[in-house]
């Protein structure tokens, strides 16, 4: 995928030609990482918008160019939600049904909508209804790219009020995922509460606690 690809409005178009005007691009973040919640964000964006200056896939972004982005995106959305599935729904259902949890809270918070286009292929969460999976849709799709910067910045601003109480993990600067650092911390100090459970560098440390047929 070349750093320089813009997202455009496509795929949006597609529906809004065919009179399906509330079109939501949904995102997630954080299902790879040990320790908090995954975090969905979904993005309506109007019918006459092209694109939004700066906005990309949010893995190419910077955090200062994510953050500057979040009000641009909302002045020019139709409507914007955050949904989240916590490190108990991770752990209990597993990480693919508790990201379709948090997507589906998402759109739930954003009012009418009438078609998602999800970044990905589709879960089996998802397999009736008005859903439309899309690979790597955050790097082509605006709706969804915009949906990709809301949820990392929710998440990322999480994991740093998280880092206030367990600072030695490192969070304001991994956001929870297994670099060295992290994975240091979790063999010298064990697992907190917001660790994931049922993932693997956890599970090891803490076999009592998970139940048997842990889906990580």
């Amino acid at each position: 995928m070349s750093e320089s690809r813009e997202p455009n409005t496509s795929l949006e178009r597609g529906y809004w030609e065919c009179g399906v005007r509330l079109v939501a691009g949904v995102d997630e973040v954080g299902r790879g990482c040990l320790a908090g919640p995954v975090v969905a964000a979904a993005c309506i964006l109007p019918p006459d918008i092209e694109r939004i200056e700066g906005v990309r896939d949010s893995k190419l972004l910077t955090a200062k160019k994510r953050a500057q982005l979040v009000e641009t995106i909302r002045g020019n959305a139709i409507a914007t939600a955050i949904g989240a599935a916590s490190r108990q729904e991770i752990d209990r259902f597993n990480i693919r049904a508790a990201t379709a949890i948090a997507m589906r809270r998402a759109l739930a918070r954003l009012g009418d909508w009438q078609q998602a286009i999800i970044d990905g292929p589709l879960f089996i969460e998802f397999a009736d209804g008005p859903y439309t999976g899309v690979v790597d849709a955050d790097a082509t799709c605006l709706s969804v790219a915009c949906a990709s910067i809301l949820a990392k910045e929710a998440r990322d601003a999480l994991m740093c009020r998280l880092a206030g109480r367990h600072p030695e993990y490192g969070w304001e600067q991994n956001a929870g995922y297994g670099t060295a650092m992290h994975l240091d911390a979790l063999q010298r100090l064990g697992p907190t509460p917001h660790h994931r459970r049922s993932f693997r560098p956890v599970r090891e440390l803490l076999p009592e606690l998970l139940p048997t047929g842990s889906p990580t």
